[in-house]
């Protein structure tokens, strides 16, 4: 069976997501400050650049190898399912960051609890959608 575009867009997705923000965390979290410092902002920067390219890279690919994007109700439903997963994870990790920036001192573990949040959040997202594309096939 083929996997449909919305389906090569969330491998696409989470594959980037993990990788990039993976390596990201894998350089900034040993030797971590009280505070972020201007080169941790550029290096988040960098980083998000380059999520945006090889995403970009990737989703082009798959547009010309399959021309067919129009999405159907099971699209649709797979996408809601996903988003009110990761809407979970998210308001989750946005608490539990909350409670990191209170008990914490300085705003670096506080950041990166939040942007943790949400990178879990997105994997989450994706990754029930690509479990549900697999269940309904």
């Amino acid at each position: 069976m083929s996997r449909s575009f919305q389906e090569k867009s969330s491998w696409v997705t989470f594959i980037t997501v993990a990788v990039v923000f993976g390596f990201y965390f894998a350089v900034s979290l040993p030797g971590a400050r009280v505070d972020i410092r201007p080169h941790t902002v550029f290096r988040f920067a960098g980083f998000v650049v380059m999520l945006a390219v090889i995403q970009v890279i990737g989703h082009v690919a798959i547009a010309l190898h399959d021309r067919r994007t129009q999405t159907d109700e099971r699209d649709r439903l797979i996408a809601l399912r996903g988003v009110r997963n990761g809407a979970y994870v998210l308001s989750t990790g946005v608490f539990g960051s909350l409670c990191v920036g209170l008990l914490v001192p300085g705003n670096f573990a506080f950041t990166h609890a939040l942007l943790g949040a949400w990178v879990l959040a997105q994997l989450v997202e994706t990754g029930s959608k690509l479990w549900l594309y697999r269940r309904e096939a």
